[in-house]
């Protein structure tokens, strides 16, 4: 399995892309902001084709290219694919912002805000399995961060990491190495993210390898003894 990381030009938001091999479709997991060239230099370098988009929740930082991915030139129409419990950001993502944050927005990208929704969105839902691209990808629904966060989980490791994982999670921002999410935005929820941790990630293989949301890469086995959000638990 092939996967490609690279961070958006705000916020540190991590992009993925997913493919089984070089020369083979793709998925693109979290296009943030301002990532659509470098995205399109990633897959042009590695010779993939997108099939699909993966969200793993709604937040803006997650979600800003979305579009442009789904709908530019041979890519048309891709499907985006959000759980059903945050398909409403999708609507507006900057709604739950302050105004002075979408100002800055604003002014580092030098037009007013703007959105459009991608035009086919697919809402998934806990412990569904889908088929893309040639690999095969679980839902784990885990709220706290927003109502519909999810983790996308598959089997194997990706080429050249050098630890043995049984499975790869893209953990978006329920799980961070060393830490969690934050629960005080718009949708967070303390009480279900400490649910989510004890229920959806605890019972995570200690050899599974987490691809976080923001931050570096990590493993289970790492995060069960050190983080201190999972240690108390």
């Amino acid at each position: 399995m092939l996967v490609l990381a690279f961070p958006a030009q705000a916020f540190g938001t991590n992009c993925y892309v997913v493919a089984p091999a070089a020369g083979e479709q793709a998925l693109v997991v979290d296009p943030g902001i301002g990532v659509v060239d470098q995205l399109r230099e990633v897959l042009a370098e590695h010779r993939l084709k997108p099939a699909a988009v993966l969200l793993t929740h709604g937040h803006l930082d997650h979600v800003f290219s979305v579009t442009p991915v789904c709908t530019t030139g041979d890519d048309a129409d891709l499907a985006a694919y959000i759980h059903a419990d945050d398909r409403y950001r999708l609507q507006d993502p900057a709604a739950s912002l302050d105004p002075q944050l979408v100002a800055m927005f604003e002014q580092q990208f030098g037009a007013a805000w703007t959105w459009r929704e991608p035009p086919v969105v697919e809402q998934v839902r806990d412990h569904q399995h889908l088929d893309l691209a040639g690999l095969g990808v679980d839902v784990l629904h885990a709220p706290g961060h927003t109502e519909g966060s999810v983790m996308f989980t598959l089997p194997g490791a990706p080429d050249g990491v050098p630890v043995e994982a049984s499975s790869t999670v893209l953990a978006g921002d329920v799980l961070f190495a060393g830490s969690i999410g934050r629960t005080d935005l718009p949708g967070g929820d303390h009480d279900a993210m400490m649910r989510s941790l004890r229920e959806v990630v605890l019972p995570l293989p200690d050899d599974a390898l987490i691809l976080p949301g923001h931050g570096p890469a990590t493993t289970m086995v790492r995060e069960r003894a050190a983080n201190p959000y999972l240690t108390g638990l």
